[in-house]
This record gives structure tokens, sequence and C-alpha cells, in this order.
């Protein structure tokens, strides 16, 4: 009987166990389903957003209303407005082209919307760059060495200058860029020394409505020899810099006829110059990571898209800023009309083919290039050179990758987290089998599987001659009580 009994507690130990593995067996399995479910991408509907929806409602009126209401505080109307605005209007419109997508291993097929490219106004495409800049200097661009981020603002009272002829932003970037080098050169005691420099210009703040001309800079915190040779910088006051910096600024501007000496004068007596620069944190050498989210932040777009709010009963447009306004009537948010709000967003529209990021320095594209050519000399030597009670980096070996541009695909996982080529049916991975850009074929397939819808035209884009383009910055203010948002519907 004994054994008779130890035989049963072994056959039911030996199945308990055998449950217990299928149990574990299934758990992996259903988890890796479910994840591979919530992978599958599910393309976005662009009609669906308050700005798309603003925008198509009220932009015709903006555009025919713009020379009476907003050229006295915005300027003449510029062409490359209605090319952005319209071009974001057929963003992820399928009428406008596809891809046709099928699964190899059941057949499935579904169709993707082409994007529309533009800058500065579609969220969806400008997240696309922020996400593709950060991955380009990542593997490209930027060596092994601690980086600081740098924030060059300057007076309200010279920003006008560089909002009715934008082509001065170009002069701003380099007034930065000498303004770092003697500051680097001075304290690292380097006197060929060289930094590398990554700046993007910036037109906005926290507040879409206001004209803040500013640079946001990635710079090595240090120089490079042009042995490779890297030497760190120690912490120090940045008020020579700021100084610097203004003396650039005013030389860059009285040179191109915009301020007077009589005007500098007044600037310098001032107690508080207006000038301000902040670099943040040091970025580790090792921290890809961080790199890689402040060059994301560089080219973040004009505005967060969550933040807008549409009545569109009222045509009201509120945009919660999420910072507390100075001044008397405090709050976090500011109210518009749909027209109002389209003019204070479309200012920070770049003149089209306009650089509003720049390399200097190391990171220059001339520099670069002249390093794939010419050998460098051993580190041995300079190490011997360096300055007293300076941290020395040897990069002088380190090659930056080749490595190309993020597809489409890639760029929607690191966004949404999801595959764009996962089939829904099987979660296999799908293949690209054509792109449909011929406007019969396009309607012919939409009519076929009913998603086309017959739209009223857009009128013609307004035809006006114009000078340049504008800029903007932040405003840092936090403590405040929440105030109660009104209410706009009725």
């Amino acid at each position: 009987m004994k054994n008779i009994a130890k035989g049963l507690n072994l056959y039911i130990m030996v199945n308990i166990c055998f449950l217990l593995y299928m149990d574990k067996i299934f758990l992996l399995n259903f988890t890796s389903l479910v994840m591979a479910i919530l992978s599958v991408y599910h393309p976005r509907d662009p009609k669906a957003s308050s700005l798309w929806q603003i925008f198509n409602r009220h932009y015709d009126d903006f555009e025919k209303s713009y020379s009476e209401k907003f050229e006295k505080k915005y300027g003449f109307f510029r062409p490359v407005i209605g090319e952005v605005i319209r071009s974001y209007l057929r963003c992820g419109d399928l009428k406008e082209g596809f891809a046709r997508i099928r699964c190899p291993n059941c057949g499935n097929e579904k169709i993707l919307s082409f994007s529309c490219k533009s800058r500065c106004i579609c969220p969806s495409c400008q997240a696309k760059r922020a996400i593709i800049l950060g991955h380009h200097l990542n593997e490209n661009v930027l060596y092994p060495v601690p980086h600081r981020q740098y924030v060059f603002s300057i007076p309200i009272m010279l920003r006008i200058y560089f909002k009715y002829d934008r082509s001065l932003l170009t002069g701003l970037c380099q007034c930065a860029y000498r303004s770092l080098l003697t500051f680097l050169r001075e304290v690292v005691g380097l006197k060929d020394g060289i930094p590398g420099v990554v700046m993007c210009i910036h037109t906005f703040g926290f507040s879409p409505e206001r004209w803040h001309p500013h640079l946001h800079a990635l710079v090595t915190d240090g120089l490079f020899k042009d042995t490779g040779i890297f030497y760190v910088m120690k912490d120090m006051d940045l008020k020579p810099l700021e100084l610097l910096f203004r003396a650039e600024v005013f030389s860059f501007l009285k040179k191109e006829g915009k301020i007077t000496d009589e005007l500098i004068g007044k600037l310098m007596k001032w107690k508080f110059s207006g000038f301000s620069i902040d670099n943040g944190e040091r970025i580790k050498k090792e921290d890809k990571k961080g790199r890689e989210t402040i060059a994301q932040y560089m080219m973040r777009n004009v505005f967060n898209v969550k933040n807008i709010t549409y009545i569109e009963k009222t045509g009201k447009v509120i945009y919660h800023t999420g910072k507390m306004q100075k001044g008397k009537n405090k709050k976090n948010f500011t109210v518009f009309s749909a027209e109002e709000f389209i003019a204070a967003i479309v200012q920070h529209i770049p003149k089209k083919n306009f650089q509003m990021i720049r390399y200097f320095g190391w990171y220059s594209n001339k520099s670069r290039g002249i390093r794939k050519i010419v050998e460098s000399l051993t580190a041995d030597i300079v190490t011997k050179m360096a300055p007293d009670e300076v941290e020395v980096i040897d990069v002088s070996k380190y090659q930056p990758k080749n490595v190309p541009t993020l597809t489409w695909r890639e760029c929607i996982k690191k966004i949404w987290k999801q595959d764009p080529l996962v089939c829904p049916e099987c979660l296999n991975e799908m293949k690209i089998i054509a792109f449909i850009d011929n406007p019969k074929i396009i309607k012919k397939i939409l009519k076929y599987l009913d998603l086309w819808e017959e739209e009223l035209s857009r009128g013609p884009p307004l035809q006006t001659e114009v000078p340049d383009e504008t800029v903007y910055v932040p405003i840092e203010d936090a403590g405040w009580e929440q105030y109660e948002i009104p209410d706009f519907s009725g």
C-alpha cells in the first residue's frame, strides 16, 4: 500500500508540475501576443485634430483679411504661409496619394497616406524631424565628450529687427559662435582650440503669440585640438560670455545699419542688459540618450497641439501655456479668435530653404569633411602640451558612423512605439507593393474601398509681394495658483 501511495503522490506531483509548466508557456505566449497586438500601427486621422479643424474652417478668412487685421502687427503676408498651411491640410489625406501594403502570409492589404513634410506647423512631420535630427547627431556628428546646452537670448527692444529682416538670424548665430569660441579658448587656455557646436534657431516661447528670437546650442564642454585631443572646460561664471555676446550683437546690428551708437549707449547703461545666457547641466560623455534628447528638444514644434482647445461654436481658441504669465491678470492660458491664433503661429514659419540648424567649429561640414581626408597626429605628442589641471580626453581614433537617415517606418516606431508594417490580422511583417500618386488611380481605388469623399475646392493662394521672415522665446514663471478657465462655449 505504501508503494502505491508513493506512486500516486509522484504521479500527482508530475502532473502538477506539467500543468504549471504549461501555464507558464501559455502566459508567456499570451503576453507576447498582447504585446504584438499593441504594436500594430493604427494610422492617425489628421482631420480629427483641433489644429486641422481651425485651419480648415478659418484659414481662408484669415488670408483674405490679413492686410486689414494683421499686417500692422506681423508685417506683410508671406506666400510661404499659404504654401505650408495648404500642404498641412493635405497631410495624411489619402486623396494626395498613398502606399499599398500587403501581407505575404495572409494576403491582407491596407493603404498608408503620405505626409506633408512641412516645417513648424504639422505636429507629426515636425516630430519626425526631431527624431531624425537626434539620431543623425548621435550617430554621425557628435563625439563622446561632455556637452552642454546653451541658450542665447537678446533684449525685447532688438527683437523687432530680426522679425522684419530674418536674414539677420544667420548673423545672430555667428555672433553666438564667435562669443563661445573666444570664451572657451580663454577658459580652457588653448588659443587654437576648437569647440563643436550645433545651433538651432527658435522664434517662439511658451506662448506662440510672442515674437522672441533666440538660439539653442548643443556645445562641447571644452575644446578640440586638430589632433583629436579634447580638453574639458571647468565650471565658470557665464557673465564674461554674456558681455562678449552683447558686444558681438551690437557690432553686428550697427554694421547692418539697424542701430546707432546712441542706442548702443542707452542699452549699455541698463542695469539689466536684456541679454541672457544659460548653459544648464553638463551632459556626460557616455550619455548618448541625453545628447539625443537635447537635440530633439531643440527641433521641437512651435506649439504643443495638446495645449489647444478649439470651441467650434464660438470660433475661439484657448491655448494652455502651462506656465503662469506675468502681470496683473495672471493666468496660464491665452484666449484667441481662430484667426488671431492662426496669425500668432504662422509668423514662426521659416522662409523656404532657410536653415534652422547650423553647424560650427569641430562639427561644421567643412571640419568633418577635412577629418575624413587628413590623418590626425598621434595623441601622445599633444597630451604633454595640455594646460595644467585640465582634464584631457583622447578622441583622435574616434570615427563617427555614417548611418543613413531613419526611414519613415523607424521614425514611427520611435515616436509611437508601433510598427506600421505589422499585419493586424496575423501579426507578420507586411511588404510595400506600390506607391500610388496618379490622381485617376487614387480616385478609382478610394471609390472601390468606399473611402472617397467629395469636397469643396479651396480658393487659390493670396498673391502678394513680400520681403522676408520672423522669430520667438520662453519666460520662466512658476509657483502661482491655477486659475479657472472661462467657459466660451455659450
